[in-house]
């Protein structure tokens, strides 16, 4: 089992109340990006791009605590920029998990073990390491040698410690199954609890925009994966459904509303990946924003799209809504992956 009983359970039942009151719309992760500063340049990100003014400031613990209790979502994906950078991450850290929100802080990790002495492990507290790939892969994309090193032996450290470990990967043009299979059997090895994986989304301030995989690439890669994976023992921080989703298995509109993003400039419309302005308050995000505009035939930016934030609260809530079919993939998942 990759995601704790005590989380399912939770999501699960707020899924639920949501639903009996009809409500339409509700978030299921907060996207907090406390700041855009960043100590890599990689390639398939445009955070790093904004003015040094920008990238020097930060939100503060009020800021953040006071995003979470706004927006009511049970989980808060802690991202930027490298938050670690972030001088009050471990009491931003430690005021959300006070609150029971599950807390994901997504890291490159090159700062985790200088900063691993302010963190203490808990079952609402889960370290999300970033890497893309194998070693030569993953410093190629990131732009920097050894920073793949760095992140397994701060893995290696975060489970020798008792900490909860997930790994964030975004596979790009050139990434091939094989290699692939190879580098989730390692991850595997190093005893994290779960694999986070997406295909990447074309940022127009990425630095690289010629490694896109498009929506047939995406499903023919990750199809092929899963079927090179059937039998082994991956364990993956998604919905089975949501994996059937990356293969082709199955057709989903996004859920921009279901992961909302808070950073310094405010509420983002409409989405972590899209920038079409700011709300002042997650009230004013939910209410004035023209959702209709938004998705694949659409808006012509979401046409490659199959990122989890986008997608994966469409796979919980379709699992939610017609629990025999998601039983079904349960029993026959994609490749013979695990959930």
């Amino acid at each position: 089992m990759s995601i704790p009983l005590i989380q399912k359970t939770r999501i699960g039942l707020y899924i639920i109340r949501q639903m009996l009151a009809r409500r339409r719309r509700f978030p299921l992760v907060l996207m907090l990006e406390p700041l855009f500063r960043c100590n890599l340049r990689c390639k398939g990100c445009g955070k790093i791009a904004l003015s040094n003014d920008l990238l020097n400031r930060h939100l503060s613990i009020a800021e953040c605590v006071d995003a979470a209790e706004e927006c009511r979502a049970p989980i808060v994906s802690i991202a930027g920029g490298e938050p670690l950078l972030h001088p009050d991450a471990p009491r931003i850290v430690r005021e959300l998990t006070r609150r029971k929100k599950f807390v994901y802080l997504c890291t490159n990790a090159q700062l985790v073990a200088r900063r691993l002495e302010e963190f203490e492990p808990s079952a609402y507290f889960t370290f999300n390491i970033h890497l893309d790939g194998l070693r030569e892969r993953h410093d190629a994309l990131v732009g920097r040698q050894g920073v793949y090193d760095r992140a397994v032996d701060a893995i290696r450290l975060l489970v020798a410690q008792g900490f909860r470990v997930t790994t964030n990967t975004t596979f790009f043009g050139g990434e091939t199954p094989e290699t692939a299979s190879r580098f989730f059997d390692f991850l595997t090895s190093l005893g994290v609890e779960g694999l986070t994986v997406a295909p990447g989304f074309s940022y127009e301030t990425a630095a690289d925009q010629d490694h896109f995989l498009g929506r047939d690439g995406s499903q023919g890669l990750f199809r092929r994966i899963f079927e090179i994976g059937r039998g082994r023992n991956w364990r993956f921080n998604h919905s089975r459904l949501y994996l059937d989703f990356l293969a082709g298995g199955r057709n989903y509109a996004c859920t921009p509303w279901g992961n909302p993003t808070r950073s310094l400039f405010g509420w983002q419309r409409p989405c972590y990946l899209i920038n079409d302005g700011y709300a002042a308050t997650y009230r004013e995000l939910m209410e004035t924003t023209d959702w209709s505009r938004y998705g694949v035939g659409r808006d012509p930016r979401c046409a490659d799209c199959m990122v989890h934030c986008g997608f994966e609260a469409t796979a919980v809530l379709d699992a939610v809504k017609n629990p025999l079919e998601a039983l079904k993939i349960n029993l026959r998942p994609p490749g013979g992956m695990q959930a």
